[in-house]
């Protein structure tokens, strides 16, 4: 793609004049759809029996817990489990069953080459023996909680399990959406296939009303599954989820806030109008309190969800500062979870890109302004690039007051912005080089208050601007010259290499030392002394 033809109304919208300004989550998502161990499996085997309250009454009724089942007894097992002696037959689907449950390598496509699969699906409808119903179900969950979840689904086993959540039986109920929440775990298509099949209501009436708290746990997991992935679900169709979330949301359990959160995290990352949706189940003042929860598996998804918030319009945001969202995320920016630390930012640079009232309720604490330039200056590559946003939102949109409160209130701002410039990442540069503009205009048009060119040249910025003229990227030679030539005099002195007519780069350089046309004659700068990016703290993409 031309460098002239790169968009960045979709990378920093107020700049361009969007309608709101705001950043959604956009390339950074897939990174972070990537890391499944932040989120939690999409898919769970279950190995342990202790798990189950079943095993008490069910599993120890045939002393078979002392058996250790292997591929060996998978044809006795298959032999057995078409005998038409119940306990043979149960027996035979509880050899299957552990069989399945082994923690590595359990053999799954073994089990299914038998041709059990139907048998399985058939033992699910044996309502007369809850046990049988329960050992299938369960042998049924492993098999999809591996990559053969789509040989399970055309079986034909998903309609049957969306009815047995309705089973008078607790642990038939629990196991069957155990299974379900695997299967819409998998990709969007079967998640749509689940709640198609009738999956969603049901689903939701365990999560109401719960005969254990594993019950709510598994519950809250599956319901968390069929809100996630993209493409995401049709609003109407997970919408009776988001009251029943907000109502789990006050639980104190651990496990079932991370579920609840990842939910309504899924829900409302879209439009306005998804995220109106969440907004108005009054989530907000929990979520926000979440965010000083002991464990960073809960504050990480609380924080994506109150990021998505203020993503949203001027209105949805301020519910989040009302709440004290702004004080909340304080401490967060030196978390010491990268992850966590990059989301504050991201969000913070959302509550910058509002209204005014809400970028003077950002600036109106000192400490959350002090704390994103020490990110910039000292933090992880990735967090640099979302605390930039912050800084450049301000500058960018704020009033010339607030703009310029950056550099009274810190004088590492110029700094940590001109350290950007340097660095091998175009969305990032033109970033640094949006703020600095916006700097600069300000500071001129205030009667010099500030002498922001002084400062930018002190901390070498006029040397990294001067480099970034030879830029192979032409929004960001075209915004360069315009800086240069608008603010350091560039045409004011013919000698100092900095704008002038008769100093031209020629049209090829070795990557070392550039040349230069002056005069007729061709002359070649020193080469210069650049750390590389390797050696720095910088971990460039």
């Amino acid at each position: 793609m031309s460098s002239r033809q790169f968009d960045r109304r979709s990378q920093h919208k107020k700049t361009v004049g969007h309608e709101d300004g705001r950043r959604r989550r956009e390339d950074i998502s897939i990174s972070i759809r990537k890391n499944k161990r932040e989120e939690g499996l999409a898919k769970r085997r279950q190995t342990s029996e202790e798990a189950v309250p079943l095993q008490n009454t069910m599993t120890a009724s045939s002393g078979m817990r002392s058996h250790a089942f292997t591929v060996a007894d998978i044809p006795t097992l298959w032999a057995n489990i078409q005998s038409s002696d119940p306990q043979i037959r149960l027996d035979a689907v509880k050899g299957f069953r552990k069989v399945l449950s082994h923690e590595k390598n359990p053999p799954v496509r073994e089990v299914i080459d038998t041709g059990v699969l139907p048998i399985l699906i058939q033992l699910l409808q044996s309502v007369d023996s809850p046990e049988l119903q329960f050992e299938a179900a369960w042998a049924l969950t492993n098999i999809a909680s591996t990559d053969m979840t789509r040989i399970v689904v055309e079986a034909g086993v998903v309609p049957i399990m969306a009815q047995l959540l309705l089973s008078q039986s607790p642990d038939v109920r629990e196991q069957c959406a155990w299974c379900l929440s695997n299967i819409a775990g998998d990709c969007a298509e079967l998640r749509d296939f689940v709640i198609q099949s009738g999956a969603m209501q049901p689903l939701l009436q365990n999560v109401i009303q719960p005969a254990s708290n594993s019950m709510l746990r598994n519950t809250i997991w599956a319901l968390s599954n069929l809100c996630r992935g993209k493409p995401q679900p049709k609003m109407e169709t997970v919408a009776p989820a988001i009251p029943v979330l907000a109502a789990t949301l006050n639980s104190e359990d651990t496990e079932i806030l991370v579920d609840c959160c990842w939910a309504l995290s899924y829900l409302s990352d879209g439009d306005n109008e998804r995220v109106e949706a969440v907004v108005q189940s009054n989530v907000v003042p929990r979520l926000v309190q979440l965010l000083s929860h002991a464990s960073p598996t809960v504050v990480t998804p609380a924080l994506r969800t109150i990021g998505n918030i203020v993503s949203g319009s001027d209105t949805q945001t301020q519910a989040v500062i009302d709440a004290g969202g702004l004080a909340a995320c304080l401490p967060l920016l030196d978390h010491i979870k990268k992850g966590i630390r990059k989301e504050a930012c991201w969000m913070l640079s959302n509550v910058a890109a509002g209204s005014s009232g809400q970028v003077s309720a950002l600036l109106g604490n000192p400490q959350i302004m002090y704390s994103v330039v020490t990110q910039l200056k000292d933090a992880e590559w990735e967090v640099k690039k979302e605390a930039a946003w912050v800084l450049s939102n301000v500058a960018t949109g704020g009033s010339q007051e607030q703009a310029l409160s950056l550099v009274k209130n810190d004088e590492r701002t110029i700094g940590a912005i001109c350290g950007l410039l340097d660095v091998d990442d175009v969305k990032t540069v033109m970033v640094a080089l949006d703020a600095l503009e916006a700097l600069l205009k300000y500071c001129n048009s205030s009667g010099g208050v500030l002498d922001v060119p002084h400062r930018v040249d002190e901390c070498d910025g006029l040397e990294s601007l001067e480099k970034l003229q030879e830029h192979e990227n032409m929004d960001v030679y075209d915004k360069v010259v315009n800086i240069i030539e608008t603010y350091f005099g560039g045409d004011e002195n013919e000698n100092d290499g900095v704008g002038t007519e008769n100093v031209d780069p020629s049209a090829s350089h070795d990557g070392k030392s550039f040349s230069f046309g002056i005069g007729g004659q061709s002359t070649a700068l020193v080469q210069q002394n650049i750390q590389p990016f390797g050696q720095s703290n910088f971990q460039l993409r």
